[in-house]
């Protein structure tokens, strides 16, 4: 999932497709024990010009899962790994408090967490690993074969980085796509942004129309206005 490039669409402006292929971010978790963000653009894809698609992947009770199970609700599709330092837990805890203070209408969202790292992520480990936040999270896990192909589908972009002691570390597009009922991408959460923007976004993606406590948010904007969605009627 490309991030928006601010530059390119203004605050009440939907980003087109290619401006997203355009603005491709990876974060890279460097091994230096707390892990550092690099950005990297221009990341390519099989189908640049559609965000989500087929795939093949299974739940942690094993259960297969694909594209159908993400159509009905609106989604919010985050991938990452459960020996990332920092920005996936931080990812998570913001994503979990959200939904937390959403109560019942969070469960109006479908909200995934695939791992990118296959070898160590077990639906085991997993499964402790989501113990720490909100229940309603799911995981995805695969094959590293069916893996690359979710990630090429919804333009994820990661790699596989050896650090010292024979270890290895995972870059990773740290975006949370966010994905309507239909499976069209139509926001996203930019990694950092903090709960209250979260939320908003959250209830105007499960709740189309209507505005979080305070305002709504519009889904492209990373740090724009609250109000978005303007007062009710």
């Amino acid at each position: 999932m490309d991030p928006i490039d601010a530059t390119a669409a203004g605050p009440s402006m939907a980003p087109s497709p290619l401006a997203l292929i355009a603005s491709a971010t990876l974060v890279t978790l460097v091994a230096t024990g707390t892990g550092a963000i690099v950005l990297q653009q221009g990341s390519q894809f099989s189908h640049p010009r559609r965000v989500g698609g087929s795939f093949a992947m299974a739940d942690l009770d094993g259960k297969p899962v694909s594209q159908a199970d993400l159509l009905g609700k609106p989604t919010a599709l985050f991938f990452g790994f459960t020996h990332c330092p920092e920005v996936c837990p931080t990812t998570l805890a913001t994503l979990s408090a959200a939904l937390g203070r959403m109560g019942r209408d969070a469960d109006r969202l479908n909200v995934v967490f695939v791992t990118l790292d296959p070898e160590r992520d077990t639906p085991e480990s997993l499964r402790d690993y989501l113990a720490a936040f909100d229940p309603r999270i799911r995981s995805f896990v695969g094959t590293p074969e069916q893996v690359a192909r979710m990630a090429d589908a919804y333009h994820v972009a990661y790699k596989r980085v050896p650090v010292q002691g024979g270890d290895y570390t995972m870059e990773h597009s740290a975006t949370v796509g966010l994905f309507d009922k239909t499976g069209r991408m139509v926001g996203e959460i930019g990694y950092g942004e903090d709960e209250d923007r979260t939320l908003s976004k959250l209830i105007t993606l499960a709740l189309p129309g209507q505005c979080a406590p305070g305002g709504g948010a519009a889904l492209w904007e990373t740090n724009g206005p609250t109000n978005a969605c303007g007062p009710r009627s």
